[in-house]
This record gives structure tokens, sequence and C-alpha cells, in this order.
């Protein structure tokens, strides 16, 4: 049902829970009051009814049957056109859930499009119904109750953001590979949240330069300026996650280049070492090579072969074998392979 909420307030107080929004124009038009209708996902002709019977701007009415919009207030009139980015943190998936609202809010009257589940207007009406003296200060004291709803709605926002940077400082100094991921997905919800937030001081800014013009009460001024102090604290603690982000990004790519130029340097010292043993046996391998020479030629029992018959023969060519591998080993050793 799109319809969720729907009353008439006269003097503060509720005093009719119309059923449809035909009756809800028709005891408007009797009582006097204020009419706050409360639509969920609406269809176009719901939205093109309330247009009609409140004589909404084309722009806005498109831009609420469209959605998709970015956090903005726009005055058409005598009528404010406010779109807000409500935001909640959903704590079993780690993740920050952005909502979309528009607020048509005139004399007489405001309208609520929801496109999500928050904000939890429910309890801004009944906060507001318990405030017959707030509630009766008018449309405006709909539009501070609601901007002050959204704004309350990102604290847990804030807290939840603040724990997952926490988290990610811990896995940056115990190597786990995913951290780099997880710090790219927290950086596109902190933009997003500063995307959501930025807007609203200029938008608080844009209500305080008209109080006096449409003679806000004094009360409703001090508590318009206390949500701005709220927006203010919250757009700060945006700005400070995201520069908290990006140094997280420097230290992890710092992090990462220093580890590969570790096992660079350990690959390297294993290459060396490998290269030094290569060369002892390599050395080794050709001192003993040249005694096997001699002896394999000795060996061949050829005819002719002078030094068979010869009586020094034999001391000569083990004495050849030894001198051939003690003139490689002081080759090699002063080569530094051994």
């Amino acid at each position: 049902m799109t319809l969720v909420d729907n009353a008439v307030y006269v003097d503060g107080r509720r005093t009719a829970d119309p059923s449809s929004l035909d009756e809800t124009y028709e005891l408007l038009r009797e009582r006097n009051g204020m009419a706050w209708i409360g639509l969920y996902r609406p269809d176009k002709t719901e939205i093109r009814s309330v247009a009609a019977e409140f004589e909404l701007h084309e722009l806005p009415v498109q831009d609420a049957i469209s959605a998709h919009q970015r956090p903005k207030m726009e005055r058409y009139g005598d009528t404010l056109f406010v779109v807000l980015l409500p935001a909640r943190y959903l704590d079993d998936v780690e993740r920050v859930e952005f909502g979309e609202l528009h607020l048509f809010v005139g004399p007489g009257f405001v309208i609520t499009i929801r496109q999500a589940e928050s904000p939890d207007l429910p309890r801004v009406r009944r906060r507001l119904e318990q405030s017959p003296e707030l509630l009766r200060m008018g449309p405006e004291a709909v539009l501070y109750a609601i901007l002050d709803q959204v704004v309350d709605e990102y604290a847990p926002v804030v807290a939840g953001l603040e724990n997952d940077i926490d988290e990610i400082e811990d896995q940056l100094f115990v190597g786990d590979p995913s951290v780099s991921r997880r710090i790219y997905d927290l950086s596109r919800e902190v933009i997003e949240f500063q995307r959501a937030t930025h807007p609203l001081r200029d938008m608080l800014s844009g209500l305080e330069q008209g109080f006096d013009k449409y003679k806000v009460d004094i009360e409703l001024r001090r508590k318009l300026r206390d949500v701005a102090d709220h927006v203010e604290r919250v757009v700060e603690r945006g700005d400070a996650f995201r520069e908290l982000l990006q140094n997280a990004l420097t230290v992890n790519a710092t992090l990462v280049a220093q580890q590969q130029n570790e096992e660079m340097r350990a690959l390297t010292e294993a290459s060396l070492a490998q290269n030094e043993e290569v060369k002892k046996i390599s050395a080794w391998a050709a001192i003993l090579f040249a005694p096997t020479l001699v002896g394999t030629i000795y060996g061949m029992n050829f005819e002719h072969m002078p030094e068979l018959a010869w009586d020094f023969g034999y001391p000569m060519a083990v004495l050849l074998m030894i001198a051939t591998g003690f003139v490689l080993y002081l080759v090699f050793k002063r080569r530094r392979w051994l």
C-alpha cells in the first residue's frame, strides 16, 4: 500500500485519519488545518493527484516521479521541494544502505514520498503528535522534525563506518590480502555518504536566510540551528573518514611495495647463493675432469704409445694428473669460485 499514513491536523492535533486522498482533500477544505500525506513508493497517479490538488510545480513533480535525485532544496512560490538521502548501517553485511525521500512543504500541507525504509517517519509523527505546541507551528515544524530524524539516523552510520575503518587499520599490518578491496569498497560508501550529507549545510543555510521573510517561529529557528550544528559534525566526520581511507590506501601500497621488495631481495639472495653453489660444483667438476681425461687417454691401451714403454711413464702420468688438478684449483680459488 503506497498511502502509509494520512492525517489532517488542526491546532497541532490530529483530527482525522482519512482513508483516501480524495477524503483528505475534502477534510482539509472543511477544517482549514494541515494535511500530512505520507506515501511509500507511490505510482504516477497518486503523485499527479496531490500535484493537482496542491498546485505543485511540474518540475519537482517530474523529479518525484523519476526519483534518483541528488539532495537539494528548491522553492517554487510558497512551496518547498526537498530531496534527502537518508542512510542506515546494516550490521550483518557491514554496508551502508541509502534511501531517498522527497518532501513537498507548502501552506497547509506536507507530502512525504519515501523510496526506502529509512527514515523512520512513523517515529517522526509520533514525536510531533506528542508535542502539539511544536506541531502547531505548521508545515515548517514537520520539515524540521524530518531533517532532525534524518541527521540522527546518520549517527549509527558514522559509528559503523568508524568501526570498519578501525578494522581496516588492524588488517593493514597483518598482511591481509583482502584489505585493498575492503578499502576500495568502504571508500565508495564514504563518498556516497558525503554526497548525502554535504548538501544539507546549504539547505539549512538557505532555510535560515528565509527565517525573517517567512516569519519562522523563534523556537523553530533555534531547533533548525541545532540540526545545522549536528550536520556540521556529521560532515566533518565524513571528510575525516575519506582522508583516513586515502591514507590507508597509501600505507597499504607502501606495505605491498615493501613486501614485494623483501620477496625480490630474498629471491636475489637465493639466486646468488645458488650461483655460488653452481660455481663450486663446476670448479670441482673441472678439477676432477683433468685427471680423468689423462687417465682415460692412458687407459686406451694403444700399442704405439711412447710412454707405455718408458720407465717413468706411470709416475709422469700421475704427476700430470696431480699438477693439472692443482693448477685448476689455484685458478678457481683466485677467481673465488672455491
